[in-house]
């Protein structure tokens, strides 16, 4: 099969094109937008691997993946007449230019922060039917991410604490509140004081500047990493972790920490 375009992305939309083509491959052709939403979803956090690994090499290879999933669902929208891939990159020009007059006019701006001030009033004026300012938060945001976002939005308009400190006191205030719960056995109001504090830790952060999706993945790394010391080491021991006491385990959990 030959290509007539050769510059990289217009080649890659025909490439796109022949695989959803008749003669194209069965499973390209049989994929939807819903289809295709666990792949973006997945490919997006391998590129984010790739870019903690600090491998460019890798981070190419990721950024193309998900490159394959935008054209992906630009082809299944031009072929029911929805839109094309210049269609989409179309929009995502006008939206920066349009929300960049800092830079492609005349507007003036003091630092990052009253760029993104001025980001939100312009958003404000495309879409004016929104109900509400949250309506933007994408449903599918992991759920300490969506809390650190709806927190950050209701802060702008003045809903927010004075101080860290009185949100400390709330975090200390709602740990009492989930204590109390445990001891009612009721699940349901165990469940809601749990999220309370998961919230409260997110807007904790916030306040720092801290994104606490990242704070509780370097956790689970860390813990990961010296979970699998444990067990290298029980294998050193000729002994299985099952075979081993809690007290045994956590000997060689200690000595983790000064490892990994």
């Amino acid at each position: 099969m030959e290509f007539k375009e050769k510059r990289p992305l217009y080649l890659f939309e025909e490439i796109i094109s022949a695989l959803r083509g008749e003669n194209g491959c069965p499973w390209d052709r049989k994929q939807t937008h819903q289809s295709l939403k666990p792949f973006l979803v997945e490919e997006t956090y391998e590129a984010l691997d790739a870019i903690d690994s600090g491998d460019a090499g890798h981070l190419k290879e990721e950024l193309g993946d998900i490159l394959l999933q935008i054209y992906l669902h630009a082809e299944i929208a031009r072929e029911r007449g929805a839109f094309a891939i210049d269609d989409v990159a179309r929009s995502i020009i006008d939206k920066i230019i349009l929300r960049h007059p800092h830079v492609f006019g005349s507007d003036r701006v003091r630092d990052a922060e009253q760029v993104v001030e001025r980001w939100e009033e312009i958003k404000k004026k495309e879409k004016p039917l929104r109900e509400s300012m949250l309506d933007g938060v994408p449903k599918h945001l992991p759920a300490l991410l969506k809390a650190y976002r709806i927190q950050q939005r209701v802060s702008r308009v003045g809903f927010d604490w004075e101080r860290i400190g009185d949100v400390a006191a709330k975090l200390d205030e709602e740990v009492g509140e989930f204590k109390t719960a445990l001891s009612s056995d009721d699940r349901g109001r165990i469940e809601d004081e749990a999220g309370d504090i998961l919230f409260t830790i997110a807007n904790i952060l916030r306040f720092m500047h801290i994104n606490p999706e990242e704070v509780l993945d370097k956790t689970i790394k860390k813990f990961t990493s010296r979970f699998q010391y444990v067990e290298k080491r029980s294998g050193e021991l000729n002994v299985s972790l099952e075979e081993m006491t809690i007290d045994e385990m956590e000997r060689l959990w200690q000595e983790s920490k000064g490892r990994v």
